[in-house]
């Protein structure tokens, strides 16, 4: 597009403004040190703004007891605040909870890098302002520039102090303004010697240390500069956001590479800084070497902290597997498009590097376009030599035994060789020992091995023998090349088993990742589904494991491995924060550090489905970046289980909602209508009888009374019908078995159905050798009189309705037969559900449509089978009954 084209606005600057809508707004009062008036000026503003209207409350503000501050004060409510009690002392904190119940528009919470009082559901202030502003409440606060992470190296170089207490550039970052409060050095200095700061026996000390005039100037550029890179990154978001012309960034990539090395994390906090100046993205990166299966806690802890304070400054942490340290990071900040490259400087002497090589120098060889910046990461630590044995890579004595070991061999095989095959040249026997062992043991054992090759071969088979004399200048050469051919063997053959054995661990991890998600796919309870999840990841982390998912409004323990189903109140309170927030919480991490657990949620695109709590009992860091990325992968397949089965159960819910809505609403319409309509009969009939009393003649009286018996029969088979299906639901109804003798009972219903059958011809057949049945006669009468009354409901008057039975392999069938117009082919199996029943045009017989399932109800609950078919012969509906005679299958003879 030209630049005479149309401009749009930025859809990110859209989308970020769009997700901050509903926060809370965040000024900050920043200052270049202690008594430039931060706090006086964030009152003087809310004391403006209580003026104008505004529900103004304060957090928590402290004066030092200077006058002229508290008399801001005036006016203004104040929260009352929190006490805790630490080893004896009481401690006042801002009260969060009644901040969050007052609801104010704009609350004051003065020093934002405060940390809080041990047992606060935070440890930093500024976490408290986070929450505050993620409710909805506007927050004015103070920073000191000291406190901001990023600068916290470039403060201690200029005042020779190291401050402990920081904020994280992101809080700076997210401020939607900065107003810097400045003052000169001079005023600064006056204030101190007017008591205004310190008292004056402080404020002498202050001036000839941390308040020196030089100090003070280097702080007050910082937090200009600081303050002039918000206000540009503000300037450019709003270009942005309304399609503004103007000059962009350049494209500049930080990327940060970060070792278990002390000095990592000035590394971190250079490119934080480095990326400031460039205005651009940064990113942190550990390379996951077969080293790094063998460092110490103490390394993994460095990694750990390093790429954690990355993120919490702004940066993308990354950790990927590679097998050389800088080819991975060049290929890494290649394929995206990274410009700078900061790294440590090599802390080998240069003699260790020459050997064993650096990182940095092969970085600075083979960058190429990519700018790469050699950082002097100074540290508490002194530079060192190589290391024979890190901490990690400690080697166990069976190994170098099981070395030596090959190369006595190789001194039994050689001697063999060469007194008795006459074999001169036995150096490859050697050379494979060295290989042997730098395969089985790796690299220190084979170079032990390499050097005992050396001496055995010149001790026993280099003239003069038995001695490390060597008297042929030619057998120097030889052995010179025997022991490089063997240093660079073992090298190779050491490297080879590192990869091999980081190969098979990936292989072993991906195997079990695998194993478990058909696990997952297998599992069909939820508690099932559960259980696997926290014994994979037990076994995976070796980790104790707990699962919490809600229940309502509270958390509760569904699975563990090992099993438990308590929690401590700050677990709990952990737990609770995590799912909320959807952010970890507990030990370990910025939100209640003092749980023993790590609690992390578990999240898919519903959002927050539970989480998951970590501990061990070794102190030190809980997941490092390899177990994160392994843990990450285990609850990314889990969340997608759980949710599987949570669709299945809100399906199944919404599926029984829908038919209990059907069902509610077929019910509804039988009692308004079905039961209505006899109960009008009866009214009516009772009111004729009532009204006219003996003025009716004789037979009309008896019609009169005679359809209130029948319509009160009608009624009375209605409610039975509700009745028994009642019980069919509840299976609160066991069958009395009794030898039934079926002729009676068709006799009997016949009996009670005669009126019901009153206008339609009625045929019986049944086969003279019936045998007695193990039945319910009650259940069978009822099921029989049902069909009867179908029948007479769908048949037209005249017409013949037909009840027969007979033996049939092994069986007993009873049917009963109309000769209406039959059942429609996509009726046939639907007639047997409850309130459901055959439309025909406009005609819809009286009926709750109960009467059939009640049929198959009771047919089953005795042994039986019922189907419906329509009749071959002629149109009409046939009903047949099925019990087995004893030993036979009733399935099997109605399926015949």
């Amino acid at each position: 597009m030209s630049d005479s084209g149309e401009r749009r606005p930025s859809a990110d600057a859209l989308l970020e403004a769009e997700a901050r809508r509903h926060e809370g707004r965040l000024k900050v009062f920043l200052g270049a040190a202690p008594g430039v008036g931060k706090t006086f000026s964030m009152l003087t503003v809310a004391q403006a703004r209580r003026r104008e209207g505004g529900d103004v409350v304060i957090g928590i503000v402290e004066t030092h007891g200077r006058i002229e501050t508290e008399k801001l004060l005036e006016g203004l409510e104040v929260v009352p605040r929190r006490c805790e009690e630490y080893k004896g002392k009481t401690l006042e904190e801002m009260d969060l909870d009644a901040i969050l119940a007052r609801r104010p528009r704009l609350v004051l919470v003065d020093e934002l890098a405060h940390a809080n009082a041990p047992g606060s559901r935070h440890p930093k202030r500024y976490l408290d302002v986070e929450e505050l502003l993620a409710a909805g409440i506007d927050v004015f606060t103070t920073l000191n520039i000291q406190h901001v992470e990023s600068l916290n190296d470039v403060v201690a170089s200029i005042t020779r102090i190291r401050v402990r207490e920081t904020v994280p550039d992101s809080v700076l970052d997210r401020a939607d303004e900065i107003e810097l409060v400045d003052l000169t050095s001079e005023d600064l200095i006056q204030r101190l010697k007017e008591g205004k700061v310190y008292v004056p026996h402080q404020a002498e000390r202050a001036i000839r240390h941390y308040f020196s005039p030089g100090n003070l100037t280097a702080l007050r550029e910082l937090a200009l500069r600081r303050t002039a890179e918000r206000v540009d990154d503000q300037m450019v978001n709003y270009m942005r956001r309304h399609a503004i012309a103007g000059p962009w960034a350049a494209g500049e990539r930080v990327l940060v590479a970060v070792s278990g090395e002390p000095g990592s994390a000035v590394l971190v906090r250079h490119a934080r800084r480095a990326a400031d100046r460039l205005r651009a993205p940064w990113a942190a990166i550990h390379v996951e070497t077969a080293r790094s299966l063998r460092m110490g806690s103490s390394e993994r802890a460095r990694i750990t902290e390093a790429l954690g304070l990355a993120e919490r400054l702004g940066a993308e942490a990354v950790t990927i597997p590679g097998q050389n340290v800088a080819e991975t990071i060049l290929e890494y900040a290649r394929a995206n498009n990274f410009t700078h490259v900061i790294i440590a400087k090599p802390r080998r002497f240069r003699w260790a590097a020459a050997i064993w090589g650096s990182v940095t120098d092969h970085l600075l060889r083979h960058a190429g376009e990519i700018s790469v910046h050699v950082i002097a990461a100074k540290e508490e630590e002194k530079p060192r030599a190589e290391k024979w044995f890190e901490a990690g890579e400690a080697v166990r004595p069976a190994a170098w035994a099981g070395s030596l070991g090959f190369v006595a061999a190789a001194i039994g095989i050689s001697v063999l060789l060469h007194d008795v095959a006459g074999i001169a040249d036995v150096a490859e026997v050697f050379l494979t020992a060295v290989l042997a062992a730098a395969v089985t043991y790796g690299l220190w054992p084979s170079l032990l091995a390499c050097l005992a090759s050396v001496l055995a071969f010149n001790f026993f088979f280099l003239p003069p023998l038995y001695t490390f004399t060597i008297s042929d200048p030619a057998n120097i050469v030889s052995l010179f090349f025997f022991t490089v051919v063997a240093l660079i063997a073992s090298q190779l053959a050491a490297r080879v088993r590192a990869q091999a054995v980081v190969a098979r661990g990936r292989a072993r991890t991906t195997e079990e990742l695998y194993s478990f998600s058909r696990k997952l796919a297998v599992a069909v309870t939820l508690d099932d589904l559960l259980w696997a999840t926290c014994h994979q990841i037990a076994r995976m982390l070796k980790a104790s494991v707990v699962l919490l998912l809600p229940e309502g409004e509270k958390l509760t323990v569904r699975a563990g491995y090992p099993p438990e189903d308590r929690l401590d109140d700050a677990d709990v309170a952990a737990a609770s924060w995590s799912w909320k927030h959807n952010r970890e919480a507990g030990r370990g991490a910025d939100t209640l550090p003092g749980a023993r657990r790590l609690f992390v949620p578990i999240e898919t695109g519903r959002g927050v489905l539970g989480v998951l709590g970590l501990d061990r009992d070794a102190p030190g860091v809980l997941v490092g970046p390899d177990e994160r990325r392994l843990l990450d992968a285990l609850l990314g397949q889990a969340a997608l289980a759980i949710e599987r089965i949570m669709l299945a159960s809100d399906l199944d819910r919404a599926r029984l909602a829908a038919e209990s809505e059907r069902l509610r609403t077929a019910l509804l319409t039988s009692i308004s209508h079905d039961l209505r309509t006899p109960l009008a009969s009866i009214l009516g009939s009772a009111t004729s009888l009532l009204a006219k009393g003996a003025r009716l003649e004789p037979r009309t009286e008896a019609e009169l009374l005679g359809l209130i018996r029948d319509e009160a029969e009608r009624l009375n088979r209605f409610i039975d019908n509700l009745l028994d299906m009642t019980r069919l639901e509840a299976g609160s109804f066991e069958p009395n078995r009794v030898p039934t003798d079926i002729t009676d009972v068709i006799g009997t219903a016949l009996a009670r159905a005669e009126r019901m059958l009153a206008r339609h011809e009625v045929e019986v057949v049944i086969a003279p050798d019936l045998p007695l049945l193990q039945l319910d006669g009650v259940l069978l009468e009822q099921v029989l009189l049902n069909l009867l009354d179908n029948a007479a409901k769908y048949a037209p008057a005249g017409s013949k309705i037909e009840v027969a039975a007979g033996r049939k392999g092994g069986a007993v069938q009873i049917c009963v037969r109309d000769e209406g117009v039959g059942i429609p082919a996509e009726d046939l199996e639907r007639i047997f559900e409850k309130f459901y029943r055959v439309r025909r045009a406009d005609r819809r017989p009286a009926g709750t449509g109960l009467g059939l399932a009640i049929c198959r109800g009771f047919v089953e609950a005795m042994g039986g089978t019922i189907r419906a078919a329509n009749r071959t012969d002629r149109s009409g509906a046939v009903f047949t009954v099925t019990f087995a005679e004893a030993g036979g299958n009733a399935g099997a003879v109605a399926a015949a």
